[in-house]
C-alpha cells in the first residue's frame, strides 16, 4: 500500500496531526534559512540578496501548523 492510500485511512484527528506536523517542520526550515540569510557576511551585493519573505512564511507555517495540531489534539490525547 502506498503513503497517500494509508494517509486517506487514517482519522480526520491523525490527518491533521500529520498536516500540522508537517507545517511545523516547513516552519523550522523557514525559520534556518532566515537566519541564515541575516548572519551572511557580504550584505552589500544587490543580485544576492534573497527575495524569498522566510519571516512570513515562517509565521504562517507556524500558525497554521499549531492550529491544525491544537484541532487535532483532543482526540488524539483522549483517543475517542
Amino acid at each position: 500500500m502506498d503513503i497517500i492510500a494509508q494517509f486517506e485511512l487514517l482519522s480526520d484527528a491523525a490527518q491533521l496531526a500529520i498536516i500540522g506536523g508537517l507545517f511545523w517542520v516547513f516552519a523550522a526550515f523557514a525559520g534556518v534559512m532566515e537566519r541564515r540569510r541575516s548572519k551572511r557576511r557580504d550584505v552589500g551585493r544587490l543580485e544576492q540578496v534573497g527575495w524569498v519573505p522566510w519571516t512570513g512564511l515562517f509565521m504562517g507555517a507556524a500558525m497554521i501548523g499549531g492550529g491544525c495540531l491544537a484541532m487535532s489534539l483532543p482526540v488524539v490525547i483522549g483517543g475517542l
